[in-house]
């Protein structure tokens, strides 16, 4: 038996042969659904488009084994259920030029289609005036059975299960990454945040609490404290920026942007164009940039930005999954943006607020009798861990005298000293740690003496209440005191102390008489 060589030998062209319809859709379904969280997002923007108040998700297993959306929207027609799931079936549009002025999320007609060609989906809707609802399963776009009637509350259920049965390595690579479910959080975190007149929760199958529950509310502020918290709420300011004037164009943009306070390892921006959930790496981009030059290394803003163009401006069909859209003069729009947010950021930039942990008054006590060379530290459950050496210690607190430089001076304290309040505390650390030492040096007396009388008290201020901050480069170090920020000579303030390098950091040094 012979068998036709799909490439034939001599340099004959290989036939070109028309793809079943099973293969087309199920390459398009690829595009379309890429992930659970593909899926999740297009069903809660369809339930939007129907004109929900309530939203409810419920994953099982990142969503793999099941995905279920239900809304409380105007629900499907019964006539309708033969086609809901064909390709390329929207009550969105009807001729192209529609789409030139959509205002829905959804248009195409292939999200659901898609969904029927990679999992089994069931769907239970119930419209207005119905005495009952009705329940249909599809495979590969068309209905397995007749819609059987049902008891339904308003609105509609969509449930998919198994997704991605029949595309094995798809399967394999999905259920060795642990971030989907974190995604689908994420996704309908943003929608509550944009949509603050409906109710969104997202749940574990299974689950008693909510992952996310948002309630309906008037203010934007309180949409983004409930699933993000009050720390992030803290640290916003509003911002609007508009552009109404220009003859070609006319673009709104409001929005709650983080100040000079706010820190974070990751950027998280929310973008909504028309209302539409999408992407846009050059307005992400030109925005770090701004916040680069305020914000502390690594730290990273938050930005929420609702933008609205007149519908013809913008091309919404340039992504299978509208992810992203294309915009009329994106260009000057990311412009007028990124000088709005520039400005608003420095005339906030008057006040910086850092964050101080609270010292433990137990951890210095046993700081205190920690032995010279090293020391053992208990943990609460009574186990001993590795001792540390005194040279790696770091003290926590910059005004506690145990780690200064009074501790290496030996001796009794003379009359003299005790009139000063700094020299006080040299008495009180030095009887602690050497009670047994009864030895003098009349040179130190004169040294103390010397110093005390030349000292500036503006830079003792600064030196003895400064936050170090780090190291310039070799010679000089930063050091913060109040709001001002300063650049320290370290050679200079250590050839001053009259002391060792290695026994004294610089920001531990009284600061004394500046030529």
């Amino acid at each position: 038996m012979e068998v036709d060589d799909p490439a034939p030998r001599g340099g004959a062209p290989p036939r070109i042969r028309r793809l079943e319809e099973s293969v087309v859709n199920r390459i398009a379904a690829g595009e379309v659904i890429q992930r659970p969280s593909s899926a999740v997002k297009e069903l809660v923007e369809n339930s939007i488009d129907a004109g929900a108040s309530t939203v409810s998700v419920t994953v099982k297993d990142g969503g793999l084994k099941l995905i279920q959306v239900s809304d409380d929207g105007h629900g499907i027609r019964c006539e309708d259920l033969p086609i809901l799931c064909e390709r390329h079936t929207t009550s969105k549009l009807s001729a192209y030029e529609d789409l030139q002025t959509i205002k829905s999320m959804g248009f195409r007609g292939e999200a659901l289609a898609s969904m029927t060609y990679v999992g089994h989906v069931t769907v239970t809707t119930i419209t207005e005036g119905q005495l009952h609802g009705y329940r249909v399963s599809y495979r590969d776009g068309v209905m397995e059975n007749d819609p059987k009637p049902c008891a339904a509350v308003k609105g509609t259920q969509v449930m998919v299960e198994n997704l991605f049965y029949n595309m094995v390595a798809r399967r394999k690579t999905l259920q060795n990454s642990n971030d989907d479910y974190p995604k689908i959080v994420d996704f309908i975190s943003r929608f509550a945040v944009h949509h603050i007149n409906v109710n969104f929760s997202c749940r574990k199958h299974g689950a008693n609490r909510a992952d996310v529950h948002s309630g309906s509310t008037s203010s934007r502020l309180d949409a983004i404290r409930n699933v993000y918290g009050a720390s992030v709420v803290r640290d916003l300011m509003e911002i609007q920026v508009s552009d109404e004037n220009a003859v070609d164009e006319i673009f709104k943009m409001d929005g709650f942007i983080s100040n000079a306070n706010y820190v974070a390892k990751k950027t998280t921006m929310i973008l909504f164009i028309n209302d539409r959930l999408v992407d846009c790496t050059s307005l992400k981009r030109a925005t770090e940039f701004v916040y680069s030059a305020i914000l502390p290394q690594a730290s990273k803003p938050f930005i929420y930005m609702s933008i609205n163009l007149p519908p013809e401006h913008v091309d919404v069909n340039i992504h299978p999954t509208k992810k992203e859209v294309s915009l009329l003069n994106q260009e000057r729009i990311i412009e007028k943006i990124k000088d709005a947010i520039e400005e608003k950021l420095m005339n906030c930039n008057n006040t910086r607020i850092f964050q101080t942990q609270a010292l433990n008054s137990s951890a210095l006590t046993q700081a205190n009798t920690r032995k010279d060379k090293g020391t053992e530290v208990s943990t609460p459950t009574g186990e001993k861990s590795q001792k540390i050496p005194v040279s790696q210690m770091v003290r926590t607190d910059p005004r506690d005298p145990s780690g200064r430089l009074h501790t290496y001076w030996q001796g009794q304290t003379s009359n003299l000293e005790k009139k000063s309040g700094l020299v006080a505390v040299r008495n009180i650390v030095r009887s602690r740690r050497n009670p047994k030492d009864a030895g003098d040096l009349s040179s130190r007396h004169e040294l103390v003496t010397e110093i005390d009388y030349n000292l500036h008290p503006g830079l003792f201020d600064i030196v003895k209440n400064c936050t170090y901050v780090g190291v310039a480069d070799e010679v000089f170090a930063l050091i913060q005191h109040n709001t001002l920020l300063y650049l320290v000579n370290v050679l200079v303030m250590q050839q001053r102390t009259h002391v060792p390098t290695s026994l004294v950091p610089f920001w531990e040094l009284q600061c004394y008489t500046a030529q």
